[in-house]
């Protein structure tokens, strides 16, 4: 609930949400998982300093983000930015960028496809 909450009111301001579909882990993956997750919040906080992209942790235990997940066809390390404006959103599902990331741990090439993806979804004006 905390999530649909943050997410209706940061659409007031026209913020662009990261969210980072999170499962509760054994201690190794959980490592990795929040490694990632620190990963990514440290490229938005340097890049939107200003606070208009923000991320999101929306926990997949958590009953309250049923409607979340099921949305976005969420599971363990989904990533998805989200921009509502007026009564409209547009999303983009951003799990293949975390993914090749895992693969291939270039902090450079996640900069910067996730820089574009909330460029694009910027732009979207429908």
């Amino acid at each position: 609930m905390l999530s649909g909450m943050m997410l209706n009111a940061q659409s007031a301001k026209n913020k662009i949400e990261v969210l980072y579909f999170k499962a509760n882990l054994a201690c190794c993956k959980a490592r990795s998982c929040n490694a990632l997750e620190s990963d990514i919040q440290k490229i938005i906080s340097e890049s939107y300093p200003d606070s208009s992209v923000v991320l999101t942790e929306v926990k997949l235990i958590d009953t309250t983000n049923n409607a979340l997940i099921a949305k976005y066809k969420a599971v363990s390390q989904t990533v998805v930015i989200v921009r509502k404006k007026k009564n409209k959103e547009f999303s983009i599902d951003v799990s293949d960028i975390v993914k090749e990331y895992i693969t291939n741990q270039n902090k450079e090439t996640l900069k910067q496809e996730l820089i574009a993806k909330v460029d694009e979804i910027k732009k979207k004006k429908k």
